[in-house]
């Protein structure tokens, strides 16, 4: 499963991509995540074929490799420390005479040591061993500090083997493993998927051993929850912003050149006028009616009148900012210096909400001030 593909919250950040180095030895050498059970290798063909052998017949092995269930694996101590410098620091410790050297290796199933041992080797893996033991592969390559089969484990982890089973798991191995990458991406895909995550073995196996760690996933549930909530409170402020701009460019356009909808009835109409593309004409039109019929129309009058007031001192205060020719602006300005400083503060913080909506959007102050 592809947890890339899986819808979730737009607040938390990407992974970062993976280094180009990397992909560019994975694009020419044959190193694809695709379905295949071929072996997939960084090297030739012919020198894998000999790093496999040396490896499989132990020719001169110096080291005793030591697993869970009593197994023994010959390795060479030259290729162990250049592959590892976690081997190098252990291999310097002087060894008695006549004495092999042991390395233990304890708390990983010991196949999957083998595995490990024989990447050191020749760079080379089975699909179907990465599939099985891809964790335990991932603990040992950063136990040992060998960087690339860390890169290959996570790689696998997050393309082709995260589920809802195993994503807590994976979640916490990379906590421990230090995969920065690798533990955004398993917090996103459970956060994407809480509830089929939090019904899984894995989530009350942590609940009870981690009880912190499922406290702090769920209150970034709740953290994630409350960003989205006031993303949409922004966005549906922002498209009120933008909506009473609007009108206030058509009050702007029937004020100047008139309009076919409404008028007003002093203009002379060009022949050649083209018909109205403001939109918010059609809803002034309306408003405008019902207020130069009204005969409530005061300030304190119905509510309909209240909301045209409103939309002519909101007018008044743009076209202030925009220094464009004032219309029905002269009374307004003498009535805002009547206003409490608590009102005003409330209508430039109005305006400037507006003209930023509308600087965001990419629109001009006003489209018809050159007109």
């Amino acid at each position: 499963m592809d947890c890339r593909n899986t819808k979730s919250p737009s607040t938390l950040p990407f992974p970062p991509p993976l280094p180009p180095d990397f992909i560019t030895r994975s694009h020419h050498r044959g190193l694809k995540m695709t379905g295949s059970k071929i072996r997939r290798c960084c090297v030739p063909n012919v020198t894998n074929a000999s790093w496999d052998r040396l490896f499989d017949e132990g020719y001169r092995a110096d080291i005793t490799i030591l697993t869970d269930d009593g197994g023994v694996i010959y390795a060479h101590a030259s290729i162990l420390g250049v592959a590892s410098p976690v081997f190098k620091a252990m291999l310097k410790r002087k060894k008695g005479r006549g004495q092999k050297r042991t390395i233990s290796i304890r708390g990983a199933p010991a196949e999957a040591v083998r595995v490990f041992v024989r990447f050191l080797y020749s760079s080379c893996y089975a699909d179907e061993k990465m599939k099985e033991y891809a964790l335990a592969l991932l603990v040992l390559s950063h136990a040992y500090a060998v960087p690339q089969l860390k890169r290959l484990c996570e790689c696998w982890l997050e393309h082709r083997l995260m589920t809802t089973e195993n994503v807590i798991d994976i979640f916490q191995l990379a906590l421990l493993c230090d995969a920065p990458r690798l533990s955004l991406i398993c917090h996103r895909f459970i956060l994407a998927n809480l509830k089929a995550v939090c019904a899984s073995e894995a989530w009350r196996d942590m609940r009870d051993s981690h009880p912190v760690l499922e406290r702090e996933i769920l209150e970034s549930v709740i953290h994630e929850d409350a960003k989205q909530k006031d993303r949409m409170r922004k966005t549906n402020e922002n498209k009120v912003y933008v909506q009473l701009y609007e009108a206030m460019e058509a009050l702007v356009h029937i004020c100047r050149d008139g309009c076919r909808t409404i008028g007003p009835h002093d203009k002379v109409l060009r022949d050649d006028q083209a018909p109205c593309q403001y939109t918010a004409c059609k809803g002034l039109e309306a408003l405008i009616r019902h207020f130069a019929g009204c005969k409530l129309r005061g300030p304190g009058g119905c509510t309909h009148c209240k909301r045209m007031w409103q939309i002519l001192e909101l007018h008044s205060r743009l076209v202030h900012i925009q220094m464009i020719a004032e219309y029905l602006c002269r009374n307004f300005r003498q009535r805002r210096k009547k206003q409490s400083k608590k009102e005003d503060i409330r209508w430039r913080i109005l305006v400037k909400k507006i003209v930023r909506s509308k600087s965001i959007t990419g629109g001009p102050y006003f489209s018809l001030e050159s007109a």
